[in-house]
């Protein structure tokens, strides 16, 4: 039987109940400092449906790695817009206006680590057409 401290530094996928971001996606934390007691970052599976996207909003303090795991779409990038799939790896600096598009047929999933920890107060949600 896991003790406290074991429950606090591991999740089980199926215990952990999905919500919806302040940018739109659907995320599962994976690991975060408020629930598991880890200390400086947060690891979730976002989930963007097939012909959905996010909204444009960047982070003020935090930086984030975007990991693919299924599905493609197009990533932007401030001003920059590229084609996205399962394998590509993203980093995004803090302060930068990023928005997703699922271009496929499929969920467009994707691992996100935060540093520090995701946070809704640190996400201002942009102007569509900046």
């Amino acid at each position: 039987m896991a003790d406290a401290h074991d429950r606090q530094i591991r999740s089980r996928y199926a215990a952990i109940e999905p919500y919806v971001t302040r940018d739109g996606s659907v995320i599962r934390e994976l690991m975060h400092p408020g629930v598991h007691g880890n200390r400086a970052q947060s690891l979730a599976e976002a989930t963007v449906p097939a012909g959905g996207s996010t909204l444009l909003h960047r982070h003020h303090a935090t930086e984030e790695v975007y990991h693919f795991t299924a599905g493609s779409g197009r990533m932007r990038l401030d001003e920059r817009w590229f084609h996205v799939q399962a394998g590509d790896t993203v980093c995004i600096p803090p302060g930068t206006a990023h928005a997703l598009e699922n271009t496929g047929d499929a969920d467009l999933r994707l691992l996100c680590a935060c540093t520090p920890a995701y946070s809704h107060e640190d996400t201002e949600l942009l102007d569509q057409d900046r």
